[in-house]
Parts: C-alpha cells; structure tokens; sequence
C-alpha cells in the first residue's frame, strides 16, 4: 500500500501489462529475485559453464565480462581471474 501512496504522491504511474504482484521469485535485470533475496540466474550461470575455454584474447574478454556479470556471488572472483586480466593487459600474445 506504501508503494503505491508514493506512486501516486510522485503523479507515477505503472504500466499494467509489465506489472506482477505476490510473486515468489521473478527475473529482474539479470537477477533472480525471491523471498531470500538476489540471486545468480542460472540462465547466466549456465552460459558461463557451457563456454568453450578461450583460445583468443576476445574470448577471453566474454569470459570476464560474464564472469563480472556473477562476481558478486563469487568469492575472491578478482582473484581467481588475475590471469585472464593480466592475460588482457598489454600486447602479449595469446
């Protein structure tokens, strides 16, 4: 009810069609939405996996840019990925 008092106080409206309420999970921006809070995708997560090792430096990059997309649900993920990122740095030869 809150929600929509500040809506209404603001003169903001919702589009009816893009709406859904008492959900228990839902996919919003990237994320898994639930009732225990922000979640990976698995949609992503499985995206990640089934990539081939990268045999180029673009690859590579794909490779990081999904992997930055989960580094919030993966511990010491800079860490992990120093190689890649150091790989990336300068002109070495891949």
């Amino acid at each position: 009810r809150e929600c929509f008092e500040q809506l209404n106080a603001y003169n903001m409206k919702l589009n009816p069609t893009k709406c859904r309420f008492a959900v228990t999970s839902g996919e919003f921006l990237g994320y898994l939405v639930t009732q225990r809070g922000i979640e990976a995708n698995p949609k992503q997560i499985q995206a990640l996996v089934k990539m081939p090792s990268p045999e180029t430096k673009r690859q590579i990059q794909q490779l990081t840019g999904r992997i930055a997309a989960l580094n919030r649900f993966i511990s010491r993920s800079t860490d992990k990925c120093l190689l890649f990122y150091n790989t990336l740095r300068g002109n070495k030869k891949f």
